[in-house]
């Protein structure tokens, strides 16, 4: 028998190999794509993310967008480019990893270098169902990477006859009068038991409440959002979570819990700037809720728990709640144990029906807020008997934690929140106030506020250590006033806890002056504070989400953060809140404000412009062509309306810009912003190959542009309109300027700086206009300058003052104007695209085309910065030493850039330690002789190169 065995060994083995061969052969001539060439390992699609979330969980698009990133083979590899994919979903993980059980979708082997946003084009998926995915790449060798690890998405309920659940409501009576709205309304409470008696196989939660909830099941809150759902316009869009509760179930009895806040849903009647109130404007109501449950058990059997009305209900402890004004808790009016299984619930009443707010239930896809942030307060200091200040050391937006120690029953707590001390060391809570609304006269015996402070009121228990966090308000505020305090409180009594939408960091900066260092996390920090599912003005006394911020800052906030889920929402709620006549509104959700409008309640065109800006931003940084397409149709009736209230091209129409320190040149600011408008549009109808459309509105843009230098171009001397540092920044950024008079227009533009001594006198798109227009056109020492003044005005003259966050006004306020507003974080933004150098170029889609061009400043020896972009890391630093200049580049995969090296000629520079950096030879031919390098040729004093994705290390003389 061994002599037999060793005999037949090479035999089998023969037959083995020639077996394999002629399966291979077979399998090539079936799925041509897969005969390939050895797989390098290290080749390999990462981060799966489905609707830019990693597995998300509760989708309602019925094609969700997939993207994923590479994994080079060496973070050194140049020119590592995607030629095709191959996208498999199928609905077992064990199948698809193998490479089988693609029974969903299999794309196929595709052509395309498209990485981000590709539309699941399979089987029609229905509600609950998990599909899970893998990737399959080639490179640009037509090497084919492994199959990526699997990731998967849940959705949600697609459909509504999917809702079986009814939205339920506490049976007390709406306040009769304004007056009795501000009197005690205590937030309902309902509750509901069920049984489980077999094992579990999955269960989730699918939940909204309006204005806010808080739902618990056996005594334990579900997930960790905050201020849940998203606030929208609630007749046309309601946001719902879903949650896995599997391990939350128990066998046996279970108890569900559901406490509700007011919101925008149930606003106070207050009389914002003496005439605005929210009820007039917004979808309200009496707080509601809608839950379902689906339980799946291991033998396959489904059981549904839903609202309906044999919930429970009663009123709960925080006796009242308003988004602006705070909460008032009252510890004794606890019910312990009231979302356990077998409270004694007898004495609660039966919820009532309650009408659907009107709008369709979508899953909330944008980031949930959540907290992110804590703080330690920095000192304690007695103000007078009983009245202590608490300095947290920072402006944000959130809670304060109250611990309260020694308390007796019935003892309370008022908590007072600000952004200032007045001149005496005191509170000074004026600039938070909601509204304006100060010194009111009331009549007597009135609750309404006569000047509405940010205020919690806890009532104690007399339970020894009481810690108490508000759940249904938020506020802007530094200093936390206390009153009522038993004792002498503790430094630990006021925790400071920072809440925002929860949107990723993706970008850094750092330079060799720490005063724009410290501008920068001021202006991050400033981002987050205004970040509660819409981007608002201010955390505190207006809390909306005006379209001009956006637009002044929206490039800003996504080179920080990763915006695509958040600006998503963004921009549906600016198409939820369209007018008739196709205007946008000052304010998403519309909360009636059409200041300098376009009429029927549109906004004035530069806030209006926020929705196709985010449409086009959205799509040149994540490739977002879903929302594109979508969206377009609106965007073109919005132009329609700029060019019916246009004369002779010129519209004369908008706020302008708001908080100049110069007239403010209205009819040359809403021009170009319809000019602006008219380039968006055609880049849209561009990309979606809508050439004809795209050819209209050029000329429209053209007919602008002649109407715009004809009104206001001084011929000869470059100056427009008024000349101020907005006309001339608006003018140039916009492409505006006729290309004879675009030196001697910049050059107007520095002199009134240099005239104001190095200041700038622009409001909110003024600045970032000037900012962006000096260094594009080659006066970045100009931008530098005014940036790093520490003088009024400026942002180092905010921070010389105190700000940790940017205030509305340059001029110091302590009774009016907000100390943490966004609009004018377009400073951040020009740190990133023009010191580091970092920014999409003209044409990209999805990140996929840089255009670097770092400014190097006198002022600065080395500046770096990072973004983390839908197709991976970008990294770039500089560093100067006399007129030598090293400058350090990273690109992912699948991305090239044009880069701008400082150089006094293309000799000069150097990659590597190596010349000759791929220069152009005869007859237009480049012979690369460095990898990855093409010269292009030499442009404003810099040797310009494009370059694929790789490290790369160049030097020059300057």
């Amino acid at each position: 028998m061994p002599t037999e065995s060793r005999s037949s060994t090479p035999i089998l083995a023969t037959l083995f190999c020639a077996l394999v061969l002629l399966c291979s052969g077979i399998g090539a001539q079936a799925h041509p794509q897969s005969a390939v060439r050895p797989i390098p390992q290290s080749l390999q699609p990462v981060r799966l993310r489905c609707e830019y979330a990693d597995n998300p969980l509760g989708i309602d698009n019925p094609a969700p967008r997939l993207s994923w990133e590479w994994a080079a083979p060496s973070p050194r590899a140049r020119n590592q480019r995607q030629t095709a994919y191959r996208i498999r979903v199928g609905s077992r993980p064990d199948r698809l990893a193998s490479g089988r059980g693609a029974d969903l979708w299999d794309s196929g082997r595709v052509a395309s270098n498209q990485t981000a946003a590709i539309e699941y084009a399979g089987k029609p998926l229905s509600s609950g169902q998990r599909a899970y995915w893998s990737v399959q790449v080639w490179d640009e060798h037509g090497v084919a990477s492994s199959t990526s690890s699997v990731a998967w998405w849940e959705m949600g309920l697609l459909k509504p006859s999917d809702w079986r659940a009814e939205w339920i409501r506490h049976d007390a009576p709406a306040p009769k009068t304004e007056e009795d709205a501000f009197g005690e309304e205590p937030a309902p409470l309902l509750r509901k038991e069920f049984s489980v008696g077999k094992p579990i196989e999955r269960a989730r939660a699918y939940v909204t409440g309006l204005g806010y909830y808080e739902l618990s099941l056996n005594g334990a809150k579900v997930g960790d959002h905050a201020l849940d759902p998203g606030w929208t316009a609630y007749a046309s869009r309601v946001l719902y979570s879903t949650y896995d509760i599997t391990r939350d179930i128990r066998q046996g009895r279970n108890a569900l819990g559901i406490m509700l806040g007011s919101g925008f849903y149930n606003p106070l009647p207050l009389r914002m700037w003496g005439h605005l109130n929210l009820r007039e404007h917004l979808a309200i109501g009496e707080p509601r809720a809608l839950l379902q449950i689906e339980i799946t058990y291991r033998d396959g059997t489904r059981q549904t728990v839903a609202s309906d009305t044999t919930w429970k209900t009663a009123n709960g402890p925080i006796r009242k709640n308003s988004v602006y004004l705070g909460e008032e808790y009252d510890a004794r009016q606890e019910q312990t144990g009231w979302d356990k299984p077998g409270f004694a619930d007898a004495r609660w009443r039966s919820a009532i029906a309650a009408s659907s707010p009107g709008g369709a239930l979508t899953a909330q896809f944008a980031p949930p807020i959540r907290a992110t942030r804590h703080f330690a307060a920095r000192t304690v200091s007695q103000q007078k008997r009983g009245v202590f200040l608490f300095d947290l050391g920072q402006n944000f937006a959130g809670w304060a934690r109250l611990t309260v120690h020694g308390g007796s029953p019935g003892t309370r707590v008022m908590l007072r929140y600000g952004e200032l001390l007045d001149s005496a060391g005191r509170l000074n809570p004026m600039t938070s106030v909601t509204g304006q609304i100060k010194g009111r006269r009331l009549p007597p015996g009135s609750q309404a506020p006569s000047t509405a402070v940010q205020t919690d009121v806890y009532t104690c228990t007399g339970g020894g250590i009481e810690t108490y966090t508000p759940r249904f308000t938020f506020h802007g505020f530094r200093y936390v006033e206390v009153t009522g305090y038993p004792g002498m409180p503790p430094l630990t009594a006021i925790e400071g806890i920072g809440l925002n939408s929860d949107v990723e960091k993706v970008g850094t900066f750092s330079c060799s002056n720490p005063l724009l260092n410290r501008i920068h996390a001021v202006t991050e920090s400033t981002f987050l504070s205004n970040l509660f599912s819409v981007q608002s003005d201010c955390p505190h006394r207006e809390k909306f989400g005006y379209g001009g911020d956006i637009v002044a800052t929206s490039e800003t906030a996504m080179l920080n953060f990763d915006m695509a889920r958040f600006y998503e929402k963004s921009v549906l709620d600016l198409s939820d809140s369209v007018r008739t006549n196709g205007g946008f509104t000052e304010t998403s959700p519309f909360v009636g404000i059409a200041d300098a409008g376009l009429g029927g309640g549109a906004g004035p065109v530069e806030w209006g412009t926020a929705h196709p800006q985010l449409v086009w931003q959205r799509y040149v940084m994540y490739g977002d062509r879903k929302t594109l397409r979508e969206q377009y149709p609106k965007a073109q009736k919005w132009l329609a309306l700029l060019r019916s209230k246009a004369v002779n091209g010129i519209l004369d129409n908008g706020i302008s810009d708001h908080e100049s320190l110069a007239a403010k040149p209205t009819a040359l600011t809403g021009t170009a912003f319809y000019y602006y408008n008219a380039r968006l549009l055609e880049k849209m109808a561009r990309a979606l190959g809508h050439a004809i459309e795209a050819a209209e509105y050029d000329r429209e843009a053209a007919g602008v542009f002649v109407a715009f230098n004809h009104r206001f171009l001084k011929p000869g001397t470059g100056r427009y309109d008024t000349a101020t540092q907005a006309c001339q920044a608006m003018a140039l950024a916009h492409g505006l300027v006729i290309g004879s008079e675009e030196k001697a227009a910049r050059d107007v533009l520095v002199k009134d700086i240099e005239a104001h001594g190095g200041h700038l006198t622009t409001g909110i798109f003024g600045t970032q206009a000037m900012l962006s227009a000096l260094s594009d056109g080659g006066r970045a020492d100009t931008a530098y300058t005014v940036a790093s003044r520490t003088t009024f005005p400026g942002w180092g003259w905010m921070l010389e003052q105190g700000a940790t966050t940017l205030w509305e006004h340059w001029e110091f306020s302590d009774n009016t104007y907000s100390h943490n507003h966004p609009m004018f974080g377009s400073v951040s933004g020009w740190m990133m695209q023009s010191l580091a150098g970092i920014a999409p170029a003209p044409d990209a889609v999805a990140f996929d085309k840089l255009r670097i061009r770092p400014c190097i400043v006198d002022g600065l020896t080395w500046a770096k910065g990072s973004y983390y972009s839908v197709r991976g890391m970008v990294r770039t630093e500089w560093r100067k030493n006399g007129s030598a200049l090293t400058f350090k580049v990273t690109l992912p995969p699948n991305t090239s850039a044009e880069v701008h090296i400082p150089a006094r000629r293309h000799e000069d520079v150097q990659e590597g330690g190596r010349r000759n950096l791929g220069r152009m030879g005869d007859h237009g031919r480049s012979p690369v002789t460095v990898e990855g390098i093409r010269f292009l040729g030499m442009e404003n004093g810099a040797a310009v190169y494009r370059i694929g994705s790789g490290v790369y290390s160049f030097t020059s003389q300057r």
